[in-house]
């Protein structure tokens, strides 16, 4: 794989994905999507092809953090109305991957990054959050659902940044934050364990990525636990700005990179 080893790294760029993969479990418990930020990190430190594979143990080891935390409050027939579309939306962005560059991938992920800041940004306007989540879904919320669930999988294969497009439509469903948290991990746990195979047969994941992820999983508890200590004292409004500057700042330096 085209990447660095652990000892390749300077201390400053070991330093910067520790701080990453410390908001990775912080974003899993706490403001679900936080993690562009990571991502961006991620693709600027490494190989941006590679920066995928090194980041997804890491969310992985941040679903199980948070889904050990909410796992009372999924909401299980939202979960099944997605899937099928997020296994679609996976298989389009792997065939995208066997065809793409790494500066392919690298515009794409800051391509991505924008388009997500700009839904966020119009989730923010326009979510209406109401007491319970959709029990019956019309004809027009299952494909919004197949819709969601596509462009999910896609940019969760692609980039691991399918947090804010599922963000998105978890708040505008109507799930209040305790059930909005469980049901993302359980749905993102189940998501990037699918991605695994095909991210090992890309040659994404391997030993040297792994040894990388063994020494950065020690940052995600930290920040885990911090995100579940901060999820009820937070502000989230001004948290998110900050979090949409950062992933648009992110996003600007893979393109011009």
């Amino acid at each position: 794989m085209d990447t660095m080893t652990l000892w390749h790294l300077t201390g400053w760029e070991f330093a910067a994905l520790a701080l990453a993969a410390l908001l990775v479990g912080f974003s899993k418990t706490a403001v679900s999507g936080a993690n562009t930020i990571s991502l961006a990190v991620f693709a600027a430190v490494l190989p941006a092809r590679a920066s995928t594979g090194v980041l997804l143990p890491l969310l992985i080891a941040g679903d199980v953090l948070a889904v050990l935390t909410y796992r009372r409050h999924a909401h299980w027939p939202t979960l099944w109305r997605l899937f099928p579309a997020v296994a679609a939306g996976v298989v389009v962005g792997t065939l995208f991957l066997t065809r793409a560059d790494d500066g392919v991938v690298r515009a794409s992920i800051g391509v991505i990054l924008l388009v997500m800041a700009a839904l966020t940004v119009w989730r923010r306007h326009t979510a209406e959050q109401a007491a319970e989540p959709d029990a019956g879904p019309t004809r027009a919320g299952r494909v919004k659902a197949r819709c969601y669930g596509v462009l999910g999988g896609f940019t969760t294969m692609v980039a691991n940044a399918g947090g804010p497009v599922m963000s998105m439509y978890l708040l505008s469903a109507g799930f209040r934050k305790l059930g909005f948290l469980g049901t993302s991990a359980f749905f993102f746990l189940i998501v990037n364990v699918s991605k695994v195979p095909f991210s090992v047969g890309l040659g994404l994941i391997d030993g040297t990525s792994l040894l990388l992820d063994a020494a950065l999983v020690l940052f995600v508890l930290p920040g885990a636990l911090l995100g579940t200590w901060a999820v009820h004292r937070i502000n989230q409004r001004l948290f998110e700005r900050l979090v949409i500057a950062a992933t648009v700042l992110g996003a600007l330096q893979l393109l011009l990179r």
